[in-house]
C-alpha cells in the first residue's frame, strides 16, 4: 500500500495552514541536539544572518520525571547547538519568550499578540510529565499523546503529525487532552499543537490582550515503511 496517498483530502486541507507556519523543533544525532526554525515539512531550516537571528534568547532544558538541567545553546548558521543530548526515558523541552507583543490595528481597536515558540524532544513512549506552558507528552502507548496547557489537559486541541517525506495527518484532543496516530514510517515525525489564550496579561512591562503558543514533539520511529526522501531544501528567508 502506498501510505503517502493514504491522507484523506479533507484531512491534508485542515493541516495546511499549520504545515505552512514557521516552527521550532529539536533534532539531534548521537552527538549532539539542535533546534532549528523553519519548517520541517518542506526541509525548510533559517540561518544566521537571516531569520534565525529573530531569536532572542532561548532557553532549553534537559528533563526526566525526577530532574531538570539547564543547557546551553550556541548559535551556529543554521540551529541552535545544545549542551547535551537526550538519553533513555528522558526529554529536552525549548522555548523563547522574550518576543514582545506585535500590535495590530483594525480601525480604532489596536490588538496586542505575545507569542510563545517551543519545542519538545523525545528518545522512547516512556511518559512525561508537562514542563512547557503549551506541552505535548507521551503517554508510554505507542502513537498516543497527551496535551497540557498550563499542566491541565487540554480537550478539542488540534493535533498535527508531518513526516519530511510530506506525510501528514491532524487529530483531535478528547476530554483528557489524549490524541493518537498510526506511525507507518521509519524516521523522524514532528508533531504541532497551536493554541491561543484570549486573556490579557504582561510580559517584561508590556500589556498584551493575546497569548499565541505553537509548540512542537519532535520524535524517531525505528520501525516501519521506508519513508520517501525529504523534498529539495528550501533556501532560507532574509
Amino acid at each position: 500500500m502506498n501510505y503517502r496517498f493514504a491522507l484523506p483530502f479533507v484531512s491534508a486541507l485542515m493541516f495546511v495552514g499549520a504545515a505552512n507556519a514557521h516552527q521550532i523543533w529539536l533534532e539531534q544525532t548521537p552527538k549532539a541536539a539542535q533546534l532549528y526554525f523553519g519548517e520541517f515539512g518542506e526541509n525548510l531550516r533559517e540561518t544566521s544572518p537571516g531569520l534565525l537571528d529573530k531569536f532572542i534568547k532561548p532557553t532549553a532544558m534537559l528533563v526526566n520525571n525526577k530532574n531538570e538541567q539547564a543547557l546551553t545553546l550556541e548559535k551556529t548558521s543554521n540551529a541552535f547547538v545544545l549542551s547535551s543530548i537526550a538519553k533513555k526515558n528522558e526529554s529536552i523541552v525549548a522555548e523563547e519568550v522574550n518576543f514582545l507583543p506585535i500590535e495590530r490595528k483594525n480601525g480604532e481597536t489596536v490588538t496586542r499578540t505575545v507569542r510563545t515558540p517551543a519545542a519538545r524532544l523525545i528518545v522512547s513512549n516512556a511518559a512525561q510529565d508537562p514542563k512547557l506552558t503549551l506541552d505535548v507528552v507521551p503517554t508510554g502507548n505507542t502513537g498516543e499523546f497527551k496535551v497540557f496547557y498550563k499542566n491541565q489537559p487540554l480537550q478539542k486541541a488540534k493535533v498535527g503529525i508531518i513526516v519530511q517525506s510530506g506525510w501528514m495527518k491532524e487529530a483531535t484532543s478528547d476530554e483528557q487532552g489524549l490524541v493518537s496516530f498510526d506511525l507507518p514510517w521509519q524516521g523522524t515525525y514532528v508533531l504541532e499543537v497551536h493554541h491561543t489564550d484570549k486573556t490579557p496579561g504582561e510580559r517584561d512591562g508590556k500589556p498584551y490582550d493575546i497569548a499565541s503558543f505553537v509548540t512542537t514533539l519532535s520524535m524517531v520511529q525505528p520501525e516501519g515503511v521506508k519513508a520517501f526522501p525529504a523534498p529539495s531544501a528550501k533556501t532560507p528567508n532574509k
